[in-house]
């Protein structure tokens, strides 16, 4: 996108948004290249522009003003094709909810907290704190501890990757990359595509920044539909995709290369940025790591988003951006919310990085995973109805269930929280959260005795569910 055309979309959505509202005269070109800081030239091109499309009108030693009929012009635009998004409502009532510790975890958002290497996390958080000095706090500010950058790059160098330290954020955890980056592209009122069953963060996002959501077709058996991608690009002015290529999350789905290649084109035809969540790119289950849509870019029209949280230990909060030369701009977002990620916290993972074994690590864990997938998924087989449809991942730790009607996810979860046991309802994931067949359970727990019995009352929860039979105080059936 030209800087003309750049600066011809920040005024349309202004319009859009009623900052300059039907006959108002918009800042001249002077005071507008002044602001802006693009040429006088460039921005008159842009004011042309709207002239000809009928947002703004010129008048004679005036200036140029908003159409009169502008309102006619912006409802003769395509209706968004959702509604805006409101869940943090339904999210915090069930975080709040499922929190306790006697609850049976199946819908925690991490994995079990047996399986990383906590005590090597607190030798080498306490070895890096002794090293600390007055003005650690300074010099580890955005963009971050360079030891961390250096070593993060070195791990997608060896993907093919080119990116160096400077390319490199550090961000208090994953979904900080996620919002900053998401922040960085967009503006409020701006389209962004997301897939159809998507990860509640980037719902949440969407409705904080008061942006307009897209749903771009997605399904664990054929992931992302590019198809729909294309058409909706050329239907709606999308900002920016937040999609996850890598271990899709809740469906599990990981795009080939080839598809990777042939997104980051489609997007790179229509100007478009990808906030490319990849927090779970370490639990693969191929036999190779694959690789981020990132790797095809050419443009850094692609912010490539990682995390320690989902791998090593959620508490620690450490995050990244692989974000090029937008760095700069992602590191002032930073400013204005968390200023940096905790620096004894950067310093600890580094030392840990270079000394403890965390690829020995990542190999356990990802064999553990996977072996831990395989029982609940015939724990599910023998003891859900048959017609319970379950996800296979290529990795992470969640499993998808689809359910034939009648079935309602949050009946099914009030009822479960009754046998104390805790589930994701399937519309957390969901804009316009009607999957109500659908939810989304972590197998990362050992399924021994206890967590087996857990599975055997789901099941049993299920089948009274699709016999239309109530079992708790409240019935499981579609409404």
């Amino acid at each position: 996108m030209t800087k003309y055309q750049s600066l011809a979309n920040d005024l349309r959505q202004q319009i859009r948004q009623q900052i300059w509202r039907s006959g108002e005269k918009v800042p001249s070109v002077r005071a507008s290249s002044h602001q802006t800081g693009y040429g006088t030239a460039t921005v008159l091109q842009a004011y042309q522009l709207l002239e000809s499309e009928g947002w703004l009108v010129a008048k004679p030693q005036s200036g140029y003003f908003v159409a009169p009929n502008i309102q006619a012009l912006i409802t003769s635009l395509p209706e968004p094709p959702q509604a805006p998004v409101n869940i943090n409502d339904l999210l915090f009532d069930v975080f709040q909810r499922t929190k306790d510790s006697d609850l049976m975890p199946f819908s925690s958002a991490f994995p079990d907290s047996s399986l990383f290497p906590q005590q090597e996390l607190v030798r080498s958080l306490s070895s890096a704190s002794r090293k600390m000095n007055n003005r650690s706090a300074l010099t580890h500010l955005p963009p971050g501890n360079h030891d961390l950058r250096r070593i993060i790059a070195q791990r997608y160098v060896q993907q093919g990757l080119q990116v160096g330290p400077d390319d490199i954020v550090i961000t208090s955890g994953g979904l900080d990359a996620l919002n900053l980056s998401l922040q960085f592209a967009t503006q409020p009122g701006d389209y962004v595509a997301v897939e159809s069953t998507t990860f509640y963060g980037a719902l949440q996002a969407i409705e904080r920044l008061k942006l307009i959501p897209v749903e771009i077709k997605a399904s664990a058996d054929d992931g992302l539909d590019l198809n729909d991608l294309t058409e909706k690009l050329s239907t709606y002015p999308i900002k920016a995709c937040w999609l996850m290529t890598n271990v899709q999350h809740p469906l599990g789905y990981t795009l080939s290369q080839e598809r990777k290649q042939t997104l980051v084109s489609i997007l790179r035809q229509h100007n478009v940025f990808l906030v490319e969540d990849d927090v779970y790119a370490e639990l693969y289950f191929s036999a190779d790591k694959p690789v981020p849509a990132k790797v095809y870019d050419q443009q850094d029209r692609v912010l490539l988003c990682g995390s320690f949280s989902k791998c090593l230990s959620p508490g620690f909060r450490i995050g990244w951006v692989v974000a090029g030369k937008h760095s700069e701009a992602i590191q002032k977002q930073q400013f204005l919310s968390t200023i940096s990620s905790s620096v004894p916290v950067q310093l600890g993972i580094s030392h840990y990085l270079l000394h403890g074994g965390y690829d020995n690590h990542l190999r356990k864990l990802r064999s553990t995973l996977q072996d831990r997938k395989s029982a609940m998924i015939n724990a599910i087989r023998r003891y859900f109805p048959n017609s319970t449809a379950v996800t296979d991942p290529a990795g992470g730790y969640f499993l998808w269930l689809t359910f034939p009607a009648p079935f309602n996810s949050h009946a099914f979860y009030e009822q479960a929280l009754e046998k104390r046991i805790a589930v994701a309802p399937g519309t957390l994931f969901n804009i316009r959260q009607d999957a109500v067949r659908h939810i989304r359970l972590n197998y990362s727990c050992e399924m021994d005795e206890e967590n087996l019995a857990a599975m055997a009352t789901l099941g049993q929860l299920a089948k009274a569910c699709l016999d239309g039979k109530s079992t708790g105080r409240k019935h499981c059936s579609a409404k």
